[in-house]
């Protein structure tokens, strides 16, 4: 019987790949391929269409988050954690890279509330020049020694520590003695990025996040990892701290809600000043975020975080055995099963060290922020450890209008000392990778060759397997050809969806891969691109790419899939590449195909992806890449770029070994056409800024084949004819 059974297989294989237009019969059309009959039927595989992509990322950050797990298991002693330690402070000083030297803080005081036992101080300084820090700080009235400070980092909020539930926080704890700094986080208060006076917000859509987000972008191409100035901001809010004279040095703690609660941890683990640390509503577990919610936000999202085995308990364990507490919430949307397991794991260090006393857990039943209960752990937390005894109960305080904590004039800095950007600050080091770039390809002759290895290393590029069996879902008769459906296999996790057009006859024809942000269905409609192509005597290929179409994320949280990808060292736009390189390899294995004539076309923010797959596979005779940026370098040099925030269409790192155009070069000698190339803003490409960066691979061009690289300046109503004539030249 399993002779039988495998005599079957192979005849419905062959069947399937040479012979399978011959079975279809004309009928209503439905182009899904995962849902391929009339009734619904699937393949029970693909029924997650809308997660395949998520749990495709997620079993690769499982598989690096168990050999940390491991990792762990086999620490025992001090000295054992004491070498972790001094690991990770390695990790965390490469991730976020060097930090900036200390140059003056130039604070001002703009004015002064004065309350009943405090008075409230409106802050204002310069943690780099030109880029201000706002903030409030709190001081009790009376008693003439110096005092415990605690800084207030904070998270996700359009108005900051104006917020009620902030200023009922920061005037409990001076209200108990402590001098409290709370300052307004990059995104938030009055440092909104991209605030416009005429609108009076952020000129970015959405909350607070997405500018974190936006900024990120342009900061992965580059390899850093935004938190860093979050870092270094605290930073500097300790120092202004320790040059008061009200304040002891001795006594510093930290704590934060939300992003808050990320910024505690970090700069915890960078500035050893901090005696004392109590992050809020952040700490949890990578495994049960990303099995949850997924990834956060750009300044929570790092280079290759689970790649270098970290996790949340890393932020913990590198303080160790200093006090800290973890506050968490249980009806949070930070998984708490994961701040209960990472508190397990960090009780083991402190356990190691003999200071088990030093690290506790509040926790609360409560939604995600600030309530009475953990509060009131806090200032217990902080009265014990910043030694200033009191009691620890919360009082219902006087809460103040918010614009009355304003620190500037006009309520934010931009207009009222035209403060730099996080943009600015990294605009320049965007210019520096790229002098450093034309600098490689003037001088160095294996700079192409170096570009393939990094562009292959930094996308996250793996080769895939070839050969596998599709399977063949249905097809459909149309005047002139066949679209048929099939199942490819890609990754081990994932399949690819793909539509293939076939021109009746039985000469052999070219292949064209027809690549779309939106999927394999959206040029396919009787009279469009696809049906013009075919009808000029060509077979297309048209695939879903990993995310888009039938594997289009359900999730549309900013960056939750291209971000999962940076924490494991990949990128959707190597993945993609991937996929590409698997449609290549079925077109080889079907007949009437002309093999050595394999073109492909990609659009929009598809187009990194096959740029990159006609490097990596040089069985692709030719590119056409429609409305491309024209390169990553544009895009980090556009204040208000337009390219998605799901970052699907970068490589984090990039720009520190390649370019797009850089790319380019390495296709040629094969043919090449760039069709409307865009600048940052989406905007026709000026032919200035197309001389400028294509400049280098022009002239790879002009050594090779000048000829076959094309850059027409056409927008996208002539796409059409002008492919139709670039595949028949």
């Amino acid at each position: 019987m399993k002779t039988i059974k495998s005599a079957t297989q192979i005849f419905l294989m062959y069947w399937i790949l040479f012979f399978p237009h011959t079975t279809c019969l004309a009928q209503k059309e439905n182009l899904k391929v995962f849902n391929w009959s009339s009734k619904g039927y699937k393949k029970i595989e693909c029924s997650n269409g809308e997660n395949i992509l998520q749990l495709y990322l997620n079993q690769q950050a499982y598989n690096l988050l168990d050999r940390r797990e491991q990792e762990i298991a086999s620490l025992k002693t001090k000295q054992d954690w004491e070498n972790r330690q001094k690991k990770i402070k390695t990790i965390l000083s490469d991730i976020i890279g060097d930090f900036p030297d200390k140059t003056p803080l130039n604070a001002k005081i703009t004015g002064v509330i004065h309350k009943e036992g405090f008075r409230i101080e409106k802050i204002i300084f310069e943690s780099l020049p030109g880029f201000f820090v706002t903030g409030c700080l709190y001081i009790p009235e009376g008693k003439k020694e110096k005092r415990a400070a605690i800084l207030n980092v904070i998270g996700h909020s359009a108005q900051s520590f104006r917020r009620d539930l902030y200023q009922n926080f920061d005037q409990n704890l001076v209200k108990k003695g402590f001098i409290v700094f709370a300052i307004d986080p990059i995104g938030g208060g009055e440092r909104i990025q991209y605030y416009d006076p005429n609108i009076e917000r952020s000129v970015i859509e959405g909350e607070t996040t997405n500018e974190h987000s936006f900024i990120a972008n342009q900061y992965f191409l580059m390899g850093g990892s935004l938190i860093k100035y979050y870092i270094w901001d605290g930073i500097r809010a300790i120092d202004y701290l320790v040059s008061r004279e009200e304040v002891d040095s001795a006594r510093i703690g930290l704590t934060g809600p939300s992003g808050g609660g990320q910024q505690t941890a970090f700069i915890s683990s960078f500035d050893d000043r901090i005696k004392a640390s109590a992050p809020t509503c952040y700490i949890t577990s990578y495994r049960r975020m990303l099995e949850t919610i997924g990834p956060q936000d750009g300044e929570q999202t790092l280079f290759h975080w689970l790649t270098n085995g970290l996790d949340h308990a890393d932020l913990v364990e590198v303080q160790a055995p200093k006090p800290a507490l973890i506050v968490g919430t249980t009806n949070d949307f930070f998984s708490i099963q994961g701040v209960r397991e990472t508190f397990e794991e960090v009780k083991k260090v402190y356990q190691a060290f003999g200071q088990e006393g030093n690290i506790s857990l509040a926790e609360a039943n409560y939604r995600h922020g600030l309530n009475r209960k953990n509060n009131e752990a806090t200032y217990a937390f902080f009265q014990k450890e910043l030694e200033n005894p009191g009691s620890p109960i919360e009082e219902d305080l006087e809460i103040l209008p918010e614009d009355a904590l304003n620190v500037t004039s006009i309520g934010m800095v931009s207009t009222s000392y035209n403060g730099k950007t996080v943009f600015d600050l990294i605009k320049p080091g965007a210019e520096k990778l790229a002098a450093d770039l034309e600098e490689s390809r003037k001088n160095n002759p294996s700079h192409l060759e170096i570009v393939k290895q990094k562009a292959k290393e930094l996308s996250g590029y793996v080769q895939p397997k070839t050969g596998g069996n599709p399977i063949f879902t249905g097809c459909y008769e149309r005047d002139g050809y066949t679209v048929e459906k099939y199942i490819l296999p890609g990754d081990k996790e994932y399949e690819i969806p793909l539509l293939l057009a076939i021109p009746d006859g039985d000469e052999n024809y070219s292949p064209v891969i027809y690549i779309h942000p939106e999927g394999k269905e959206k040029d396919i409609a009787p009279g469009d691109n696809i049906e013009k192509l075919v009808k000029q005597g060509f077979i297309v290929a048209a695939p879903d790419l990993l995310g888009t179409g039938e594997t289009q994320s359900s999730r549309d949280y900013p960056g939750s899939h291209g971000y999962g990808a940076i924490l494991i060292g990949r990128s959707i736009v190597g993945i993609q590449a991937g996929d590409i390189v698997r449609v290549v390899d079925f077109l080889k294995r079907l007949r009437k195909i002309k093999t050595e004539n394999i073109h492909a076309i990609a659009f929009g923010e598809q187009c990194p992806a096959l740029l990159h797959a006609a490097v990596f596979e040089p069985s692709i005779a030719g590119i056409a890449l429609v409305e491309a940026p024209v390169s990553y370098y544009n895009i980090t040099q556009t204040k208000l770029y337009q390219y998605s925030l799901s970052f699907d269409w970068g490589v984090a790192g990039a720009l520190t070994a390649y370019d797009l155009p850089d790319l380019a070069a390495c296709v040629a000698p094969r043919k090449q056409a760039f069709i409307g190339l865009l600048d940052g803003e989406k905007k026709l490409a000026v032919k200035e800024l197309v001389a400028d960066q294509m400049t280098y691979p022009r002239s790879v061009y002009t050594k090779n084949n000048s000829d076959n690289l094309k850059i027409i300046p056409d927008r996208i109503d002539k796409t059409s004819t002008i492919l139709i004539k670039w595949l028949t030249e």
